[in-house]
């Protein structure tokens, strides 16, 4: 009963709209944290903030494995069981130290090169030392999120969110106002302390305790399954990096540097408006998709739940999106960026499609089909995804882009589709295709309106398209769980 009320709709919404809600006063924090590091910092400040992060970023990827969503995956899968569950979270733990190590001690190994590529010399070497200290930290804090989230500990989650952040910015800010530049790494140190002291407690408190030793004949299986998973994420999202790069090598080579950074402002933008759902999602969907793997009607049911709640979110943010793309142009860039206006729309087209095409995306890896996972999200996604952006950039410039996203999302989707179905007889019920369907209708007639007509009356079409979605999510959503 209790494994039925965790996937109803109201549950699923519940979460959503928890996590969602998390995500957004993140943002918040990260936003209010920006603007201290400016008043304190400065721009150069700020530069030298940005190659701190993008070099501790890039050592947590690599040295993490991949391995957060494997833990999501096991320790979601082991639940119902204590024992195997207490095994597997130990397992998770140990390689939580080991990463988290791996992660220090390349950060403090590599310092001075680091050091001399970020900043032209090793003077800050000793920074990018003690840099090393909050990377342990941060990889200790994804993999201790990542077994609260396999537990699905929804309320857990997020209120050690919210207040490892805020107590990060509390006691990180002042650093920037009393030692400048020099406090930019004792600040991310602060930020993942508080966060892994949250997390931590949070895992004690919640995943069973076991005394057992390593024993390398019985618990060797269970951390090379692990590692192989997080190995294939890792490699999908490296090719998923190499291929991002190589699109903006084309854009300079071929096109004009400008280019390059209009499209990465619209991207940016885009998938930041956006993320607050892919986040929420993943954070919530993918623990119950993992514990049903076994349950091929459960699993069925998860799944058309998901995509009907997703699409009827998703559709309304895409149009208010869609609509609004000059005034979010203005508000988080500058005018000088609203030639993208269109772009961003197409973008944002796009996005509503990338939502529907998302719970179907982690069915092969929920059922632990790791070559398939791979293939479909590291190469044949991944291999649209450039091909589109590049055949289409040629032939239409700029907002090329744009068109190619689209085509490559929608691609995706009747990819997902067939694969999923000869694969596991899997496919959407009725209810899915139809609010899926509708979603993509309306969408459509939102972007239409603002492509078709201009000044007063583009918005006027839009926003009653806009109303007329809200209004179908909003009733919809009420009747579904009114009937449950």
């Amino acid at each position: 009963m209790a494994s039925k009320d965790e996937n109803s709709y109201g549950k699923i919404l519940k979460g959503l709209s928890m996590f969602g809600s998390v995500e957004v006063f993140q943002i918040l924090i990260n936003l209010v944290r920006g603007k201290f590091v400016a008043m304190f910092l400065g721009p150069q400040g700020m530069g030298v903030s940005s190659m701190f992060t993008s070099a501790s970023n890039t050592l947590t990827q690599f040295s993490s494995l991949g391995l957060n969503l494997a833990f999501v995956k096991e320790v979601a899968a082991n639940k119902e069981e204590s024992d195997k569950l207490a095994v597997t979270g130990r397992m998770a733990e140990m390689l939580i130290r080991i990463t988290s190590l791996i992660g220090a001690v390349a950060c403090v190994v590599l310092a001075p090169w680091l050091s001399r590529i970020s900043f032209g010399s090793t003077e800050l070497s000793w920074q990018f030392m003690l840099l090393g200290v909050a990377i342990f930290l941060r990889i200790s804090v994804q993999g201790y999120k990542a077994i609260l989230q396999g537990l699905h500990r929804v309320k857990t989650l997020s209120t050690t969110s919210l207040a490892g952040a805020l107590t990060g910015l509390f006691a990180g800010v002042p650093l920037y106002y009393f030692f400048g530049t020099r406090g930019i790494v004792p600040a991310m140190i602060v930020l993942q302390l508080t966060l892994c002291g949250f997390y931590y407690f949070g895992v004690r408190k919640y995943m069973p305790r076991s005394k057992i030793k390593f024993e390398r004949k019985l618990h060797s299986p269970i951390i090379r399954k692990m590692v192989a998973t997080g190995m294939v994420l890792l490699g999908a999202s490296l090719i998923n990096t190499l291929f991002t790069y190589l699109i903006n090598i084309y854009i300079r080579q071929y096109g004009d540097l400008s280019h390059v950074g209009l499209f990465n402002a619209a991207n940016s933008v885009t998938m930041q408006y956006a993320g607050v759902v892919f986040t929420a999602m993943a954070l919530d969907y993918f623990p119950r998709l993992s514990a049903s793997a076994g349950n091929a009607v459960k699993m069925r049911g998860i799944v058309a739940k998901q995509m009907e709640i997703v699409a009827m979110i998703a559709t309304p943010l895409a149009i208010l999106l869609i609509a609004t793309a000059p005034i979010i142009i203005r508000l988080l860039l500058t005018k000088e960026f609203l030639p993208i206006t269109p772009l961003m729309r197409w973008l944002g087209l796009s996005i509503l499609l990338k939502a529907i095409a998302y719970p179907l995306g982690y069915i092969a890896f929920a059922k632990d089909n790791r070559r398939l996972f791979f293939w479909l999200e590291g190469v044949i996604c991944n291999i649209l995804y450039i091909g589109c952006s590049l055949i289409f950039y040629h032939f239409y410039g700029l907002m090329g882009l744009g068109y190619g996203a689209v085509v490559e999302q929608g691609a995706c989707i009747l990819i997902y589709l067939l694969v999923n179905f000869k694969a596991y007889g899997l496919i959407p019920d009725k209810g899915a295709v139809v609010e899926t369907s509708v979603g993509i209708i309306l969408g459509t007639c939102g972007f239409i309106a603002t492509i078709a007509m201009s000044g007063v009356w583009s918005y006027v079409m839009c926003g009653a398209v806009f109303a007329v979605s809200a209004w179908r999510s909003v009733t919809g959503l009420k009747s579904r769980i009114k009937r449950e």
